[in-house]
């Protein structure tokens, strides 16, 4: 039981953190033996869209920062994308206090930005009717003529690695697929196939989590079902 709860916000972000007490498990009678949980902290956030003009996300990372060892951190994403550069200070967040304890859950979209932070999570959850789509980023600059060549190859490159690591590093994109993308099309895709993918590891159908290549099973059994009736 929850002995704690917090929640933080920002202009498109909600985060709720709860203490969870430690937990103790009996594995098996015979031996005695439990499985503990420690004590620790559950933290939550609402994903909307990437654009916090205002307030900007300093309290929200300022509070992650508290996180200790085991921790968690769970994302719940319906976002249509915005700004690059603030997911990718969920990035840093993550690697940095979160290593391997990051769920998301992609309720109801995800496209763009969206999208990639549904990637970069370890655990990734998507429900029967989850949408999902990558594409390159687009964006601007502006400044002297001689600063804006140079500053634009250097965002290109930087921003290009990134999507790189996340996308065809975890092979959730051919290279192939990926020299697309950066040249302009757009892949859309239904849980099928981010279940095909690996993109998703889990859907959550009738209240439970099961894994994607268990779902792809049940996809095949309805198939067969419904051409036989």
């Amino acid at each position: 039981m929850a002995v704690d709860k917090k929640e933080l916000n920002s202009e498109q972000h909600t985060l709720y953190s709860e203490v969870v007490p430690e937990k103790k498990e009996l594995v098996d009678k015979e031996k005695n033996l439990y499985k503990i949980t420690p004590k620790h902290t559950k933290y939550r956030i609402y994903i909307g869209r990437f654009f916090e003009l205002k307030r900007g996300l300093h309290a929200v990372f300022n509070q992650l920062k508290e996180a200790k060892e085991n921790d968690s951190l769970e994302f719940i994403i319906n976002s249509g994308g915005g700004f690059v550069n603030e997911g990718m200070q969920f990035f840093n967040i993550m690697q940095e206090k979160f290593p391997g304890k990051t769920t998301a859950y992609l309720d109801n979209y995800g496209y763009s930005m969206g999208a990639m932070l549904f990637s970069m999570c370890h655990k990734r959850v998507a429900y029967p009717y989850s949408d999902f789509m990558y594409h390159n980023y687009s964006g601007g600059a502006s400044g002297k003529g001689g600063e804006l060549v140079a500053r634009v190859k250097h965002s290109d490159k930087r921003l290009n690695s990134f999507f790189k690591d996340v996308i065809v590093g975890n092979g959730f994109l051919t290279k192939l697929e990926f020299e697309k993308m950066q040249l302009g099309k757009d892949f859309w895709m239904n849980t099928k196939e981010l279940c095909k993918r690996g993109i998703a590891t889990h859907v959550l159908i009738d209240g439970k989590e099961i894994e994607s290549k268990e779902y792809l099973k049940q996809l095949k059994k309805e198939k067969k079902k419904a051409k036989k009736s």
